[in-house]
């Protein structure tokens, strides 16, 4: 068998093929990958009904006997009088007294977040309380949190929430048939709170040291196996519905894209459908269509707002920041909805949805571990498995593996053909000087080319808290210093090419595309195996243009509008038109202006978001876009502004 090296290995009949039909191939398997996408919402895809894999849930085989709707109700009077007394803070001292008129072990978590740009401090305290298994030695634990929320808080009211929790510890408290401990806990600051308590319980620092000081716990329980987040923004009888949210606000998404394990969700699922409440989906119900293009495309929608919404990597609820550390965690939000009297839950039926999951729960033997942690859904009652969906990745990254290979087979015939002719010349010359053969790669060139282009992206990953210092000098906000930075960054890589008007030999070109092309593929399988979303839409919208951009000596029409297209796909370009396509979505009826300085506004608070999501909770989508994909649209904006000095 021949070797890639070997010049000769190119005269088989499938590379022959390939070299030929290279282009129309790398169409093909793009627009096929498209096409793959978008027959994943066709039922015969999806048409797979949500099943349990793990048998000792045993999931809905108990006489439910809690009746929390009075106590709640009663319970949640008692907290918005204190939470008159304290607008802007949590009521620590009656929490603290009703968790403990409950007879449980309760502690406090105090925590504080530095913040990374201005060094200021931030102070905030949990609260929980741990009921101890009557028939375990609590080697495992379940978590009930609920995200306090003052009344002057920007956020929806989870003050029912609270009151929930506290009313079925009470009815926890007079059960014997707990396995396992459940801890109740109530955050403050959002998803602040959660993490530094996570941290703290696990002895870990999850982003940066030094950042969010997690400080120690007065108490533990077990080994969390699973946990359940509670946002209920209605305390009453009728209109209220219960969303299913996977990691991620109102969606099903964690931290980095992560998932929870299917069954845990599948049990949510089913026990909401006993209580026959209403549920829904990224907060859209299931609806069947008898046009089949008509339901095809609801389920499209869905599937494609779960989509992006993973591919952001930020948790939609409190629940996607436990899933780094092995716990399967969903959140369930209700709130009232008008105009929607049938199908709606109180209280009671709320509180036995509870009972029902963590009962079940209660059932478990070990860690879940036999359904999918990797999956889509389309809607509630349907998923689409991972053997499904990253089929269409691959096939939009084969082609960027053919173009490469290509590119590659081209410069192997071209390098023997011109060692070749060398040697014919060399041997009728009877000279006795021997010029050096210039036939060979430029190793030294090539290498200092794409580390120089990985070395920019690092110091750009870190440059926002130069340019936030640099920013209080001259009295800029913090998201100024950043964005207007980066704007200058964009520019500079932008203008350093065409300042330096460097000739490449056509072979450096061709190798570093070939380097690059290899790289950018290998980068997004690797992504893929985190936040499939991420890569995939990543590659629906580079690869186009990358197997468009070929090194050429000449510059032609088509090339020049390329370049005009790579600059749009800056990352600092594509991010902040992705910002004000949203912000217009959401927008759509204000004036265009005004669209556009919402749009402005928000994509200098998106970028700093991102950096304090990657310093606070460890989110690496900043870190992604900037160390990565930002190198490698560097590299191929130097190939497309370099003139090849040799075409072979």
């Amino acid at each position: 068998m021949a070797l890639l090296t070997d010049p000769g290995a190119g005269s088989g009949k499938i590379i022959q093929f390939l070299l030929k039909w290279e282009r129309p191939l790398c169409f093909c398997l793009y627009v096929s990958g498209i096409v793959w996408i978008l027959l994943l919402a066709l039922p015969i895809f999806n048409d797979i009904n949500n099943y349990f894999s793990e048998n000792a849930l045993l999931p809905g085989l108990v006489t439910k006997e809690s009746n929390l709707e009075q106590i709640a109700k009663q319970y949640y009077v008692h907290l918005l009088h204190e939470m008159k007394r304290y607008p802007d803070n949590m009521p620590y001292t009656w929490l603290l007294a009703t968790l403990n008129q409950l007879h449980l072990d309760v502690f406090t978590h105090n925590f504080t977040l530095i913040y990374p740009f201005q060094e200021q401090e931030f102070t905030g305290q949990n609260i929980y309380g741990i009921m101890r298994a009557p028939r375990a030695a609590s080697t495992e634990a379940i978590v009930i949190s609920v995200p306090f929320r003052p009344i002057n808080s920007i956020y929806l009211d989870t003050a029912p929430s609270v009151a929930l929790l506290l009313a079925f510890a009470k009815f926890c408290r007079r059960q014997k048939y707990w396995a396992k401990d459940i801890v109740f806990l109530i955050t403050e600051h959002e998803q602040l709170g959660i993490q530094a308590w996570l941290d703290a319980y696990h002895g870990v620092t999850s982003g940066t040291e030094g950042i969010l000081v997690s400080g120690d716990l007065s108490g533990r329980a077990g080994s969390i196996q699973t946990a359940i987040n509670l946002e209920l923004h209605s305390m009453k009888e009728k209109n209220m519905y219960i969303y299913l949210i996977l990691s991620l606000y109102k969606y099903v998404e964690g931290l980095n894209g992560r998932l929870p394990n299917l069954d845990l969700f599948n049990l949510a699922q089913n026990m909401i459908a006993k209580e026959g409440i209403r549920q829904s989906f990224q907060r859209r119900f299931d609806v069947k269509y008898k046009n089949k293009f008509k339901n095809w495309w609801y389920h499209f929608k869905t599937l494609l707002m779960m989509i992006t919404t993973q591919a952001s990597g930020i948790p939609t609820g409190n629940h996607g920041l436990f899933h780094r550390f092995g716990i399967e965690a969903i959140t369930l939000e209700g709130f009232e909805k008008a105009g929607q009297q049938s199908s709606g839950g109180n209280i009671y039926q709320v509180g036995r949805i509870v009972e029902s999951i963590v009962r079940s729960l209660n059932n478990l033997l070990e860690r879940f571990h036999q359904s999918f942690f990797f999956y889509l859904l389309p809607s509630t009652d349907t998923y689409i498995s991972i053997g499904l969906y990253i089929r269409s990745l691959v096939l939009i990254i084969a082609g960027i593996f053919v173009k490469a290979f290509s590119m590659w087979q081209r410069l192997q015939v071209s390098t023997a053909v011109e060692n070749k002719t060398s040697t014919a010349e060399e041997y009728k010359k009877s000279t006795t000087v021997k010029r050096p053969k210039n036939d060979g790669f430029d190793i030294g060139v090539i290498t200092s080319e794409i580390l120089w282009a990985h070395i920019c992206g690092i110091v750009i990953a870190t440059s926002p808290f130069a340019l936030t210092y640099f920013g209080r000098k001259t009295n800029f906000r913090t998201e100024d210093s950043i964005y207007f930075g980066f704007m200058a960054i964009t520019v500079l890589t932008l203008m350093w090419p065409l300042y330096s008007r460097r000739q490449m030999k056509y072979k450096n070109a061709a190798l570093v595309c070939v380097i690059v092309l290899i790289e950018l593929g290998t980068i997004l399988m690797c992504i893929a195996m985190h936040n499939f979303s991420l890569a995939l839409l990543i590659a629906v919208v580079y690869v186009p243009a990358i197997l468009a951009i070929t090194p050429q000596q000449r510059s032609t029409k088509f090339r020049k509008i390329i370049s005009s297209l790579w600059i749009l796909l800056h990352p600092f370009m594509i991010s902040s038109i992705i910002v004000i396509c949203y912000t217009y979505v959401h927008f759509s009826t204000d004036p265009f202006l005004l669209i556009l300085f919402r749009g402005y506004r928000a994509a200098k608070q998106a970028f700093v978001f991102s950096i304090i999501d990657s310093v606070i909770y460890g989110n690496w989508l900043y870190n992604v876009i900037v160390s990565t994909m930002l190198p490698i649209w560097l590299l191929f904006w130097n190939i497309l502004c370099s003139k090849s000095s040799v075409h072979s």
